[in-house]
Formats: C-alpha cells, sequence, structure tokens
C-alpha cells in the first residue's frame, strides 16, 4: 500500500498582509498530479488545515476541491483536525463531502481505525485529532490528562490496545510538537508551555508508521515517525527549505521504503541585507526581483520611504528593517556621561550624533555644516555665564 503524508496546510494563511489562497491552490493541484502519478492509495492530511478556527467561504471552496480532486484520483483520503482547526467546523464540512474522504475530528474515534485492505491484507489507519487537554479530559475519567504529553499518551494507549485485537499493519495521524525535532525559524509553538507539551518520541510507539504534522518544515525523527510540514513558505526563516510530501510504502511485513516527493514552490523566498543605495542599483541582487523579498539595510540613517522605493525594484518585498552596520563606540560612557563632559557645541553635537547613530558620529562633510552653525568652540560654560544678567 502506498501512503502520501502532507499536513498543515493552512488555508487562509497571509504572508506578511498577502494572500496565500492562489499560490496554495496551485501547489495542492501539483498534489494532485503527484498522488495520481505515484499510483497513491491513500492521502493523510495531519492537520492544521486551515489557519483559522474561523475560515472565509473562499477557503472552504478550495478545500472542498482539493478533497474531491484527490478523490477522483482514486485514492482514499485521510484528514485530521489541528490545534489552528475548529473540529466542529471541519468535522461539520466532512459531511458534505463524498465517500472516500474521511475527516477525524471527534475525540471518542481515538482508538477506532479506518481500515484498507490490499494484496497483503488490512492496513488500519488510527486519526488522532488535535486533542486539547482541557477540553477532552472529562471524556475519559479517571485519567489525568493535563498536558499534550498525557493526553497523547492516553491516544496512543488506545490505538495499541485495538490494534493488538486486529492484528495487521496499522498507521497513526496525530498532530503536535515531538521530542527531537531539529529547532528551525518558524517552528509552531502554540501548544507548547515550557516542556509540559513535548511529546516523548517513545509515545508513538506500536504502529508501522506515524504521520505527524505541526512543524513546517520536513523532520525525520526516526525511519517510522516523520512531519511532512507545510506545502508553502510561511516565514522567511523559512528560507531554502524543501516543500513537499513523503512517500510511504508498506510491504507485508510493514514499513518498506520512505521516499521524498519535492512540490513547486511558486515564489522563492530572498533576505537581502546591505547599503540602501545598494540594493536600488546592484546587478548583483536582480535574481531577487520576482522573489519575496526580506530586506536589512545597513545605512546609518534610516530611509525615507524606504518600502516604496524598494518595492519599485522588489515588487514582492514584504519586510524592511533598519539595521545599521556600524561598531559600538569604544568610549563605553553613557550618553548622559559624554554630553556632561562636552567642552563645546561642537563636541556637544558630535556627543548626540554618537548616541542616535550607535556609535558612528559625524562625517566630513556633517563637520563641514557644523562649523558653519557654531561660531567658535568657547566652552558651553563661559557661553551660560556670559548669558546671565
Amino acid at each position: 500500500m502506498r501512503i502520501l503524508h502532507t499536513s498543515d496546510w493552512h488555508i487562509g494563511r497571509t504572508f506578511h498582509g498577502y494572500s496565500t489562497l492562489a499560490a496554495l491552490r496551485g501547489v495542492l493541484e501539483a498534489l494532485v498530479v503527484q498522488v495520481r502519478e505515484n499510483a497513491v492509495d491513500v492521502v493523510i492530511v495531519a492537520g492544521d488545515v486551515f489557519d483559522s478556527a474561523t475560515p472565509a467561504a473562499e477557503c472552504y471552496t478550495l478545500l472542498s476541491d482539493v478533497l474531491r480532486a484527490l478523490a477522483d484520483t482514486g485514492a482514499r483520503v485521510v484528514v485530521t483536525s489541528g490545534n489552528h482547526d475548529s473540529a466542529a467546523r471541519l468535522g461539520f464540512q466532512s459531511r458534505l463531502l463524498r465517500d472516500g474522504i474521511d475527516v477525524v475530528t471527534d475525540p471518542l474515534r481515538v482508538g477506532t481505525p479506518l481500515t484498507l485492505t490490499d494484496a497483503d491484507g488490512p492496513v488500519h489507519v488510527y486519526g488522532i485529532p488535535y486533542l486539547e487537554p482541557a477540553r477532552v479530559r472529562h471524556l475519559w475519567e479517571g485519567v489525568e490528562l493535563r498536558t499534550q504529553a498525557q493526553t497523547l499518551a492516553h491516544a496512543m494507549d488506545l490505538v495499541r490496545a485495538d490494534l493488538a485485537t486486529r492484528g495487521g499493519r496499522s498507521v497513526a495521524v496525530a498532530h503536535c510538537f515531538a521530542a527531537g525535532i531539529e529547532a528551525t525559524p518558524g517552528v509552531e509553538r502554540e501548544i507548547r508551555q515550557g516542556d509540559l507539551d513535548v511529546v516523548p518520541l517513545g509515545t508513538f510507539d506500536g504502529p508501522d508508521y506515524v504521520a505527524l504534522g505541526h512543524i513546517h518544515g520536513r523532520q525525520r525523527l526516526s525511519h517510522r515517525v516523520r512531519y511532512a510540514g507545510a506545502p508553502l513558505h510561511y516565514s522567511f526563516g523559512e528560507k531554502g527549505r524543501r516543500r513537499g510530501s513523503w512517500i510511504v510504502d508498506l510491504d507485508a511485513e510493514g514499513l518498506s521504503e520512505v521516499t521524498w516527493l519535492d512540490l513547486p514552490v511558486p515564489r522563492r523566498l530572498e533576505v537581502l541585507r546591505a547599503p540602501f543605495d545598494e540594493l536600488l542599483t546592484d546587478e548583483a541582487y536582480a535574481a531577487a526581483e520576482d522573489a519575496w523579498v526580506s530586506v536589512e539595510y545597513t545605512d546609518a540613517l534610516p530611509q525615507r520611504d524606504a518600502m516604496r522605493r524598494l518595492q519599485e525594484r522588489f515588487p514582492f518585498c514584504a519586510t524592511v528593517g533598519h539595521a545599521p552596520a556600524v561598531a559600538r563606540p569604544a568610549d563605553s560612557r553613557s550618553y548622559v556621561d559624554r554630553v556632561r563632559a562636552a567642552r563645546s557645541d561642537r563636541e556637544l553635537v558630535e556627543a548626540f550624533l554618537v548616541h542616535v547613530r550607535e556609535g558612528e558620529g559625524a562625517s566630513v562633510r556633517e563637520r563641514e555644516l557644523i562649523a558653519d552653525l557654531v561660531a567658535d568652540d568657547r566652552p558651553i560654560e563661559k557661553v551660560l555665564a556670559e548669558a546671565q544678567p
């Protein structure tokens, strides 16, 4: 049996204020083609189908279109809810879909699989919806469910107990923050509270394969426990990281092979750091003109209309930051101490510029202008004394 593991579609999510619906539709249409071309039997979507508990109407349209297209390939589709989803809304949506699409949002279904059969016998797919401890602990009296670790441990106990009676091969699907992931920018952390909500890897012992969601980059925790990541880049911290799905092959004995299948990237990410004029004119940055761009310009002073001017060259510039590339002053005195030590107006202006520019004083031209404005170098105390009546 061949399974495609995907997750974290986050339908409705924006990228720095820009809609991602059109880009996501294109990527998911490519996913449908891959399912057909690779003769996939089961498509697993491991949570965070939507980005919000209250998605807009066009988000439902996209989900319905993609799930039906996947089912049209002949594959069985299994979807579980994530922490961004409203289980009630996603569950209601499932009743409007055709046969062959199974949406798991009910906690009481944990431990009851969808059973599929191939030439080697049954394969049991155990969908585990996102289980918020405070909302599900009343369902299992006498079981302490205060953390994600405890809740997933109980869910997997139910899975293993059911599997012990059924036998055969099995796959579990869950949405959580599992121990052992590589720390990367863009990692989802909404369901972590210190270390209480990290689920130990051993929790997932038993099934032949465990399809996890919640982390936006692909992760291999073991040969049989993996994250597929999101199909789109949702932060600049994910720059250069591949998007795609895992193809999971089960043979008569269980897990046979797991291979990665790349998805197209609609618009790549670029992070640029350079002086402002260089960013606007240097041909070295021409390749970034059709990319999503995050800019840090290194000039000593802020630029006016920085975003507008950058977007004239980089239409998809999404963020701009000012990060002066100046060394800290060797003089470690505070600004107040430097002002008190100034012996002339020129030194006073210089102390101010060093402070606001984080170490860089007046340029040669600025010193000339200051000299024109300041008549002489009389000490401040003398100026003040002469001003007294």
